[in-house]
């Protein structure tokens, strides 16, 4: 391991890569401790106290703590993938978006600044929502915003937007100058800087007995095997076998090679369980600031330890298995490809027939990998929920955390194969064939 870590440190553009990445995301965990002007701090950590294990808690997990701190950063990047989710949407039902889509990188640069604007947008609207409902909270009589009025809205909003702003910007930054994917690895920041007050939590409860080792040893070993699972699952592939025929070019024979095309049981990844936890989430932490009886029930239904709540998150992981799949991978336009290069399926006719196969293929895979997201993200989180774990950290932490973390070792990899290409080329000469 020690020599792994040399053997990237070697490398000057790796490793001004992955400090660039530390450097931005310390950033973000300094920015999650800037408290929010107006907002009474102890009486808001009073009421978030009975929260965890609910959906405020989960999103104060998934912001890092931001949230329960009502920082400039307590919206967190949700309202980035959010308008991400409506981009991808149009591309689908709205035709001036989809011809977008499709035209390269000028299209992906304008549907990029559409989803910049959206940000804004839904950040300004989830701002205010968050502004009117802190003035309406009282813990034991003190209120959690002791000086109210349209002032205190308006510095909200604003201080809420450019935070939510800034996180984008800091997630454009680290995809483009740093390694891995720059919002992934906020996710991923947000939720691994809980796990050292959890693990301290849990140990005080070890040591008072309130929690018994039994049930401790049972969690650790639910969390081994569903990182296995993960892990497993992940890495897992249906190759598709193609020949390509020979070819006579000038005076050389071309083709005639046997190779296969990879398709991952889980294509989409970890944007799935993001996707649903983001629309969930949003009606229903707006609910938990209204005081009106039926969506206080409601709100009390749409928490993770509800049977409501998990029947809608597994109905949107699958759809967004499935939609996600269908944006990324493109089955008429992989067929036409192969048929392009002389290759085709045996057993199966070039062209629309490939195209067709190839769907079927990738519609069961994707059935297979939306039934194993939606048991890793919601089993453990109901056991866990039943057992009365005092943090957060169920399947979907464990998914994005696996998932972003395989993902960035992977880039890494690539980096570290394609500068060893480079070294077996250093110093080298390469001469033509002579006539």
């Amino acid at each position: 391991m020690l020599k792994s870590l040399q053997n990237i440190f070697r490398i000057a553009e790796l490793r001004q890569r992955i400090l660039f990445t530390l450097m931005m995301l310390a950033v973000y965990r300094v920015g999650c401790h800037v408290p929010t002007p107006g907002v009474n701090g102890q009486v808001l950590a009073s009421f978030f106290e009975g929260t965890q294990g609910t959906l405020l808690g989960m999103v104060s997990a998934f912001t890092g703590g931001a949230l329960q701190r009502m920082t400039v950063f307590a919206l967190g990047i949700m309202p980035y993938i959010s308008a991400s989710i409506i981009l991808q949407l149009l591309t689908v039902v709205f035709e001036p978006v989809q011809r977008l889509s499709k035209e390269g990188e000028q299209g992906r640069k304008v549907i990029t600044r559409w989803t910049r604007y959206g940000t804004v947008l839904l950040s300004v609207v989830q701002g205010a929502g968050i502004a009117v409902g802190l003035q309406s909270m009282n813990v034991a009589g003190d209120p959690v915003v002791p000086n109210q009025g349209i002032g205190f809205v308006i510095l909200t909003v604003f201080t809420l937007t450019a935070g939510t702003a800034f996180i984008m910007w800091i997630g454009e930054q680290i995809t483009e100058r740093g390694i891995g994917n720059g919002i992934s690895l906020i996710i991923f920041a947000g939720i691994i800087a809980n796990m050292p007050s959890a693990i301290v939590n849990t140990i005080r409860l070890l040591r008072t007995g309130a929690m018994p080792p039994v049930t401790m040893i049972f969690i650790l070993v639910l969390m081994v095997l569903v990182i296995m699972a993960i892990v497993f699952m992940e890495r897992a592939q249906r190759r598709v076998p193609i020949h390509y025929a020979k070819r006579v070019v000038g005076m050389r024979n071309l083709g005639g090679q046997s190779s296969h095309l990879p398709l991952k049981i889980n294509m989409s990844g970890v944007i799935p369980p993001i996707f649903a936890s983001s629309i969930i989430m949003f009606p229903a932490t707006v609910a938990n600031f209204v005081h009106v009886e039926w969506v206080q029930k409601l709100a009390g239904m749409m928490t993770p330890s509800h049977w409501l709540y998990n029947v809608f998150f597994v109905a949107f992981i699958v759809f967004f298995c499935y939609f996600y799949t269908a944006v990324t991978f493109n089955p008429v336009d992989v067929a036409e490809n192969v048929k392009n290069q002389g290759g085709y399926i045996p057993g199966v006719r070039p062209g629309k027939a490939t195209s067709d196969y190839l769907d079927v293929v990738l519609s069961r895979l994707t059935f297979a990998g939306a039934i194993y997201v939606s048991v890793v993200c919601v089993l453990p989180t109901m056991l866990i929920g039943q057992l009365n774990v005092p943090f957060y950290f169920g399947g979907t932490s464990l998914l994005i955390v696996v998932g972003v973390g395989m993902d960035t070792a992977s880039q890494i990899e690539s980096h570290l194969i394609s500068r060893s290409y480079e070294g077996f080329m250093r110093g080298a000469s390469i001469k033509g064939r002579r006539g």
